[in-house]
């Protein structure tokens, strides 16, 4: 048995065919763990979904901003935007379970037993593993239960931009969301600058990436992550693993095997 993690999808179905087929992944004993982002923008995210949902015993996704960007506009709370592929899925008669699927995916995902946790973008330095995987069960209750128009309403938006315990309702809930799903850089605190994209060369004065900040409460566990591409699948962080390499923009895809932490790469 072999455990397979890939940076972000975002509807690149053939990419992750080829690379399934390279690494021999046995439907009947691998697992394939999905960083986010399973769709959108790439040309495939409607087959991305048919090919996926067949196999979820073999996977284990965390929700990415795009995966609960087509909830928004699957539960009319949002309509899909310029650049969005996700027309065909929303015309899909047979998408219910889909949707149903999405809402029971966890936004981190740990394995004690393999010594990996999964997010899409980050976890604030000023968490430790314990406080994000019970943030994200926040959530999955939220998105699971009878409050998900509430959240999905609301979901949008910079602010607030520092945790704060306090916090309850949709600020709390948006808060979180960004924190997992977009977050790229912080400061010291874990206040959030969204607006960022590029690389390592030019970040913000006073911000850092999220899993530079010497005191991070996660820096002796391992993460996978995804969403930042501009990165390229590299972070020069112990424990710390990024795997979106832009596949959708060009880019390649990237799985890590995580028993040995290979990597296998495939030109997009």
């Amino acid at each position: 048995m072999a455990t397979y993690a890939v940076g972000d999808l975002q509807g690149c179905l053939d990419p992750l065919q080829q690379l399934l087929r390279q690494v021999q992944f046995n439907e009947d004993r691998d697992q394939l763990w999905l960083l986010g982002d399973l769709i959108n923008r790439g040309p495939q995210s409607l087959e991305t979904l048919q090919y996926l949902y067949p196999r979820r015993d073999n996977v284990v996704a965390v929700l990415g901003n795009h995966d609960l960007h087509l909830l928004a506009c699957a539960y009319g709370h949002r309509l899909p935007g310029k650049g969005d592929t996700l027309d065909a899925i929303l015309a899909t008669s047979d998408s219910q379970p889909w949707y149903q699927w999405l809402r029971h995916c966890p936004l981190v995902h740990h394995d004690p037993q393999l010594g990996f946790a999964m997010v899409h973008a980050g976890i604030p330095p000023g968490w430790s593993l314990e406080e994000a995987l019970r943030h994200s069960a926040e959530l999955e209750s939220v998105l699971q239960g009878p409050k998900l128009d509430s959240y999905l309403g609301n979901m949008y938006g910079n602010q607030p931009d520092l945790w704060d315990e306090s916090l309850e309702g949709p600020e709390r809930w948006r808060l979180i969301t960004n924190y997992f799903t977009r977050m790229r850089v912080c400061d010291a605190e874990g206040r959030l600058e969204l607006k960022y994209k590029e690389g390592l060369e030019s970040l913000p004065a006073g911000y850092a990436p999220w899993f530079r900040h010497p005191h991070r409460q996660t820096r002796h566990d391992r993460i996978l992550f995804g969403h930042w591409a501009a990165l390229q699948g590299v972070s020069n962080t112990p424990n710390v693993y990024a795997l979106d390499s832009g596949c959708v923009w060009g880019g390649c895809l990237t799985m890590m095997r995580l028993e040995d932490e290979a990597r296998f790469t495939c030109d997009c």
